[in-house]
This record gives structure tokens, sequence and C-alpha cells, in this order.
């Protein structure tokens, strides 16, 4: 007995990346299904193409984010974290453009999804994430602070957590390590990357243990890039800059 799913975070409303890492998903054979670990929204324009994208499939399991959760927080009159303080602005221009009719759909992602296969369990989350804190709106900052990745920072953090996998995002770069009883991987930033790949992963769950391959969708990005600029984003040169490596300057 055998399972193949996909892992991919952190989308962050860039749909040409999204449509190149779904292409290559939907090309290999018997992955039963995928796992979208948060912040779908936020940072990127195309938020609607994105959200009704994956919405519109039934192969797709959510948790959700930091920024999922503050342009809610947005859209819903209630309070913003002060630590986003910074992103205000971006959220408040992603939330204007957003169509409403995925809120509820947002409203609905868990923070936290686990599951047993083949006798494994998994524990499928966009961070880390204290267990007295996990009833807190966004706006307490219910996330941990993000930890260097090392396997070491990784066990720490995990402490008191049995499952097999732990699979998560928020923090952009790759994370693979695993001792002899676990396995932490965060795939990267589907969305957000200082070159034009859309990075995903692939589990493969059998009874003799797990695997995991990462993995890398080449996609052009220059109109998605300019498309920045063409939309007044809020806080664009901030973004290119940081999240998408100055690809613009190059």
């Amino acid at each position: 007995m055998s399972k193949r799913f996909a892992l991919i975070t952190d989308i962050h409303g860039n749909m040409p990346a999204l449509k190149a890492a779904l292409h290559e998903i939907d090309t290999l054979h018997e992955i039963d299904s995928i796992y979208c670990l948060g912040d779908i929204i936020g940072i990127g324009p195309d938020t609607n193409e994105v959200l009704h994208a994956l919405f519109a499939r039934e192969d797709v399991s959510f948790v959700s984010g930091n920024h999922d959760e503050a342009v809610l927080a947005i859209i819903k009159g209630e309070s913003y974290p002060q630590s986003h303080f910074h992103s205000e602005r971006h959220h408040k221009w992603i939330a204007e453009r957003m169509d409403k009719s995925f809120v509820p759909l947002l409203e609905r992602m868990p923070r936290v999804i686990r599951t047993v296969e083949c006798g494994k369990s998994m524990l499928f989350t966009h961070y880390h994430i204290a267990r007295d804190k996990c009833k807190d709106p966004i706006s307490k900052d219910p996330f941990s602070p993000i930890v260097e990745p090392s396997l070491c920072n990784l066990e720490k953090l995990f402490s008191g957590y049995e499952d097999a996998l732990i699979a998560f995002g928020h923090h952009h770069p790759v994370h693979y390590f695993r001792n002899d009883r676990q396995m932490y991987v965060n795939p990267g930033s589907l969305g957000c990357n200082n070159n034009s790949t859309a990075r995903y992963a692939i589990v493969e769950v059998s009874d003799q243990g797990l695997e995991v391959h990462l993995k890398e969708a080449e996609y052009d990005n220059s109109a998605f890039l300019a498309s920045y600029a063409k939309l007044d984003v809020p806080d664009r040169e901030f973004i290119l800059r940081v999240f998408h490596g100055d690809q613009l300057r190059v």
C-alpha cells in the first residue's frame, strides 16, 4: 500500500507560478491529493485568480496562513495584527480587490490538519503554533517566531509532536530535515523566489517509509513582475526587492 501527494505553500498571489506547479503535478501519475499550507494570498496581485484555481479543485486540502488571516481580518472589520503594520496598506489593497465570494471558503480553512497514511501520522500547518494559542485570532500573533532552518531548531520548535511527517510553510526557503523518527518538510515558497521557478514537493508514503522529492517548475514571470507597476500595487518596490530578488533590475 502506498500514497503520493503534493505539498504547495506560500503561493502569495502568483498565478503564473501556481499554474506551472499545478501543470507538473497534474501530469504526474497517481498523485492522490494536494496539501496547500497557507498564505495563498498577499504580496502578489493575482488574488482572485489563485483562489479560483485552487477552490475549483476537489483534490486540495487547505490550512490558513498569516497573510490569509490578516486580509480576512480587514474584510471582517476585526483587529489587525500590529506585527504586520508594515503590510497593512498592502493588505487593504488586496482586501478591496478580492472577490468576497471567497470569504466563506477562506474562513473555513483550519490552522492544522492531521491525518494517518500507511500507519504514519502526519501534521500539516502553516507554521508552529503553541497549543495555548491555537484559538487566538491573528491579531494576537498565534504563529511562533521563525527559526533558522536546521534539524536542531525544528526538533525544538515541534517538540512534543510525534508525527512522522511535519509539513509547513511560512518561512520561504526550502526546509528538508529528518532524524530517525520524524521528517520536517517545507517545500519553499511557490510564489516568492529569486528566480522564475515555482517550488513544490511530492511525498511518497508506504509501509516501508516516507520519501520526499523537492521540485521546481520553471515559468515565465516577466509579465507577472511587470504587473506590480501596471496595477500600482502598494509597496511594490519593497516587495519586488525582498520577495522576488529584484529580478526586474537584473
